[in-house]
């Protein structure tokens, strides 16, 4: 069974967290504190961690600053009653993966925290599916339905970094380091234009996306249907 650590202060939503993960066949360990989730985590090493932000002794961000500086690549999901875009991509900068915002439904979290823990078990991929798309990383080609689609070199490295992180958000400053480098000539509004021309190629409707998820004042995410 996987291992869920839940960093949480406040004690009913720790245990209603705890039963619900333990209910959908994880085995979870807890901590009431910053200090406390941080030693479970560089002892147990969990294969995922969800962690309030707002925390006694060491707070979230500190925890996923320090578990991310000692090379440690679980999936954490960020749980905050903060609504400020800027908490929220501090967060994410600091190595976050996803975030809630309190009040949240339970099966949501669940499922996303399912989701993150399938593409844990099979990270190392050549070939990415999502609807009826193929993307082939070895011959750098995109495929609907067996019919190659044209993607620029960019293009299909931003594909490629959404696809393989897909499920998390990603802030823009994450994206135009990853795509595009340190390139002080690149802006944010290359990044929206890049989705532009994506979303014209791989959604359905590209005014309704179901792939490349807008996340305001935040950045995107990739998540399949």
């Amino acid at each position: 069974m996987e291992t869920v650590l839940i960093i949480e202060d406040d004690p009913t939503m720790l245990r209603g967290l705890q039963d619900n993960f333990a209910f959908a066949g994880y085995t979870v360990i807890t901590a009431t504190d910053g200090e406390a989730g941080l030693n479970a985590a560089l002892d147990a090493n969990p294969d995922l961690i969800i962690l309030d932000i707002m925390l006694p002794k060491i707070n979230g961000y500190e925890i996923c600053r320090l578990i991310r500086k000692e090379n440690l690549d679980m999936p954490v999901i960020m749980l905050t009653a903060k609504g400020e875009e800027s908490d929220i991509i501090l967060g994410l900068n600091l190595g976050a993966d996803d975030y809630v915002t309190k009040p949240f439904s339970i099966k949501e979290l669940l499922a996303r925290s399912a989701a993150f823990l399938r593409r844990k078990r099979h990270t190392q991929t050549n070939t990415y599916e999502f609807g009826n798309f193929t993307l082939d990383i070895d011959s750098r080609k995109l495929m609907r339905d067996g019919q190659p689609v044209k993607l620029s070199p960019k293009e299909f490295k931003f594909l490629h970094f959404l696809l393989e992180k897909q499920g998390k958000a990603l802030t823009r400053d994450e994206i135009l380091n990853a795509v595009w480098g340190y390139n002080n000539f690149v802006t944010h509004r290359s990044i929206d234009r890049c989705v532009t021309t994506l979303r014209n190629k791989i959604e359905p409707d590209p005014q309704n996306p179901i792939f490349i998820h807008t996340l305001r004042q935040i950045g995107y995410k990739f998540e399949q249907v």
